[in-house]
């Protein structure tokens, strides 16, 4: 009876430890990070039960000779950290480069994107 539970025993533990990293990987694991330039267009505060900071980032590949974007497209981004979050409604309607990871998942607590904002530089800062 004692060689049935040791496999048993086993049997649980590679099964709960299969499930912890499959976790990890899942929502946690960083797939890739970098930065993103552009126009802050939004940043909103919402959720039913977990109050998260949703964003979107105008990223200009055409623009005209008086700085207005012909051809854009809008990257989304959730922002876990509050800090971060301040900063990104002072650069509100500005250009700015904005550092991100992506997860291969959404968490509800951490936001609705896979692309987490973590850090903020305003563009006339760059210069």
């Amino acid at each position: 009876m004692s060689g049935y539970k040791k496999i048993f025993y086993s049997v649980v533990f590679c099964t709960i430890l299969g499930l912890a990293l499959f976790g990890y990987w899942k929502y946690y694991f960083t797939f890739s990070e970098g930065y993103r330039t552009g126009l802050i267009q939004k940043l909103s505060h919402r959720g039913v039960f977990f109050k998260t900071y949703e964003g979107e980032l105008v990223l200009s590949s055409i623009v005209s000779s008086n700085n207005i974007a012909l051809a854009s497209e809008k990257f989304y981004f959730s922002v876990p950290n509050d800090s971060i979050a301040n900063l990104l409604q002072n650069y509100e309607g500005k250009q700015v480069k904005l550092h991100y990871v992506q997860k291969n998942h959404p968490i509800c607590w951490r936001g609705d994107s896979e692309y987490l904002a973590d850090g903020v530089i305003a563009q006339q800062d760059l210069k």
